[in-house]
């Protein structure tokens, strides 16, 4: 075996208990195991009583669109963030694409975030492939994601993100959001420059910023547009569309992914 076959195969072991554990969560949890009298969702229906995902979007009782519900990504996107982007779409840096070309081959398995229980990071965490809620208030908007039990929030004040030495850049970033018609735009900054974009190892630095915009479709889709922008790891922002589809009758399940835990070390 060849180093580089050794690397991908011990990456795959790392990784096959994360990514296992995501297959099972990526189907619709019944409520009936966790709990008794149930209230039935207050969710348009056909006539048969199937939910009516077609039926139009609904709204909170300020006009705005309501966005809340239990959501699911689509496949491929997890893996690469430019699925069905042309070549030219995604332009590298010459540094970064040093970077990109040696994860995409496996050579730094040690260091992908996924196979330390580390966070994903935004936009990653939206198109990993479990279910995540959005719960909407005037002020914040909170995305809580079965994924590794993580959360991050928008704050829809009026804020604005003002970079200096004092702030402390993270991983899920800072996020502000604002209405744009019926869309949710969602800036977020302040990263911390360690985040893959995907698991084929798209790069990010500290000057990542993300713009999310958010645009329910109907009852059961929500279109989400992502652009990446960033200088230090691209020559020109880009962007992916992706849709996603409301989960009926289930409820977020407890996922815990520790840092070095012994199911993940390769062992």
């Amino acid at each position: 075996m060849d180093a580089r076959t050794g690397s991908i195969s011990r990456r795959m072991f790392r990784l096959a208990s994360v990514f296992a554990f995501w297959t099972m969560l990526g189907a619709p949890h019944s409520l009936s195991a966790q709990w008794t009298k149930v209230p039935a969702p207050a969710i348009p229906r056909t006539p048969d009583g199937k939910p009516n995902l077609s039926a139009p979007a609904p709204r909170l009782p300020d006009g705005k669109p309501d966005l809340s519900g239990i959501w699911n990504p689509p496949p491929g996107y997890l893996r690469n963030l430019a699925l069905n982007l042309k070549p030219d779409e995604v332009q590298f840096q010459p540094c970064a694409k040093t970077v990109y070309d040696a994860r995409a081959a496996g050579l730094h398995w040690k260091e992908e975030p996924d196979a330390n229980c580390l966070p994903q990071g935004v936009p990653k965490i939206l198109l990993a492939p479990a279910p995540w809620r959005i719960v909407q208030t005037p002020e914040r908007i909170f995305f809580i994601h079965e994924a590794f039990n993580l959360w991050w929030q928008v704050f829809m004040d009026g804020r604005e993100f003002a970079p200096s030495d004092d702030v402390t850049p993270t991983w899920m970033g800072y996020s502000t959001g604002k209405w744009d018609g019926d869309t949710l735009v969602v800036d977020s900054r302040g990263f911390n420059g360690k985040v893959w974009l995907d698991q084929l190892g798209k790069p990010s630095t500290e000057a990542l910023h993300v713009t999310t915009r958010f645009r329910r479709k109907d009852f059961g889709r929500m279109e989400i547009q992502i652009t990446i922008d960033d200088p230090k790891a691209y020559l020109k922002p880009w962007t992916n569309t992706v849709e996603v589809t409301l989960l009926t009758n289930t409820e977020l399940m407890e996922f815990i992914c520790l840092e070095n835990e012994k199911d993940t070390r390769g062992k």
